[in-house]
């Protein structure tokens, strides 16, 4: 090898090696910060709180437009109908999102598979406010400081931050496929019109 070459595959080297330096210093910080503080904790809970309000009331209005005969009616053979999609957003109101942050599960799961199998429009709906009802007290009984560091959701270590980011996700997709729905089957959301 010349010393030109030698030269070059040092340069790249080291500007290499700095580089790899300089992004193991840079996440060291983030590591650091994956426990918020109580005050911080207690603004996300509040700030999801009213999310889930939202996303909610988006649910009960859709689900009314709807008309009581499209309950069952799916786009496809394989896929959730309308008050498939309904009692899921009711289970998950009454199970996974206050035990995501440490809850109690609400009804038994022997009701919320009873509501599974429901095309009653009126029962649907009812499901989703006792669910949300439920969550909403768990969520309002949780202390902020039991809330700052990370605890385990799916097999998985998690912030409340990423909790809070992985059941809004969720709710606000299944708010999606509903609204897809009620477009195919010509009904406007209301908050649209």
């Amino acid at each position: 090898m010349n010393h030109v070459t030698v030269q070059t595959m040092r340069r790249r080297i080291v500007v290499s090696l700095a580089a790899v330096l300089a992004t193991a210093a840079l996440s060291t910080p983030a590591r650091a910060q994956d426990a918020m503080s109580k005050e911080d904790a207690a603004a996300m809970k509040a700030a999801f709180l009213a999310d889930l309000e939202v996303v909610k009331g988006k649910f009960v209005q859709l689900g009314q437009a709807f008309p009581d005969d499209k309950m069952s009616w799916r786009p496809m053979e394989g896929v959730r109908s309308v008050g498939e999609v309904l009692a899921l957003v009711a289970s998950e109101f009454n199970g996974f999102v206050p035990s995501g942050l440490g809850g109690k599960p609400g009804a038994p799961r022997e009701e919320m598979q009873a509501l599974a199998k429901s095309t009653n429009k009126a029962e649907l709906i009812a499901g989703i406010n006792k669910a949300f009802e439920h969550t909403k007290s768990q969520f309002q009984a949780a202390d902020p400081s039991t809330l700052t560091g990370k605890r385990a959701v799916m097999g998985q270590q998690r912030s409340l931050n990423e909790i809070a980011l992985m059941i809004g996700g969720d709710l606000h997709e299944h708010l999606g496929q509903l609204i897809a729905y009620a477009r195919m089957n010509k009904v406007v959301p209301p908050w649209s019109k």
